[in-house]
């Protein structure tokens, strides 16, 4: 239990630094983040250890310390609300939008985020990343896995290399927008995880995605 609380003293420490300013996605402008570091300091001397519904993360000590996590009924309707603001600003975008128990996942093809064989996000698609941004801003009782998938073609190396790349390019993005870093966990999976046939061109496109898992932080 100690380790675990000077994991999540060290982690809230990185948040308070962290959580001071952002840039707004729209103008480029620096501004606050939270209500104050003083408050944030107050909240992590007075809340228990957060925790990830279904598992124990670092990220979700830290988050939960610095801001408060959600219990019972508080997380499904937090939730849910997440997903209908997602929902509406990514209609039409081909982002998908899947419900997960209490998570939710967008599954976003690399057709509509990266052209092929490249990890630079389409300038197209800068729009609709930033309104993803915006929304995790406003849900910040949520952690963020930024996971990138490839197909089958290639060598199997340089494909979880390119999916690690992408993964990472996304979660910059959100990072440059707004979003705390301290959130965020990346990882490519290269061809590991086909969700189609590689056999078809179809299913080789639907294999190339970026994956962004949202998962409540819940008070212990």
């Amino acid at each position: 239990m100690m380790n675990k609380l000077l994991v999540a003293s060290s982690m809230a420490a990185l948040l308070i630094a962290g959580a001071c300013t952002t840039t707004d996605s729209m103008t480029g402008e620096v501004r606050s983040n939270r209500a104050g570091t003083g408050a944030i300091v107050g909240a992590i001397a007075g809340a228990g250890l957060g925790t990830l519904a279904g598992g124990n993360d670092g990220r979700n000590a830290a988050i939960g310390a610095a801001i408060g996590g959600l219990s019972g009924y508080a997380i499904g309707d937090y939730m849910n609300k997440q997903q209908a603001e997602l929902e509406n600003q990514m209609a039409r975008s081909g982002v998908g939008i899947v419900r997960e128990g209490d998570n939710i996942r967008l599954n976003m093809p690399s057709d509509i985020t990266f052209d092929t064989d490249r990890s630079e996000i389409k300038g197209s698609f800068n729009d609709t990343l930033a309104k993803v941004a915006s929304t995790l801003q406003k849900y910040p009782k949520t952690t963020i896995d930024v996971i990138g998938h490839a197909d089958s073609t290639g060598a199997d190396d340089y494909n979880m290399a390119l999916s690690e790349r992408r993964a990472r390019a996304v979660a910059g993005f959100l990072v440059s927008n707004g979003v705390m870093d301290q959130r965020i966990w990346t990882q490519g999976r290269g061809e590991t995880q086909p969700i189609a046939s590689n056999d078809t061109a179809d299913g080789r496109a639907k294999n190339r995605r970026v994956e962004i898992l949202l998962r409540p932080v819940t008070a212990s």
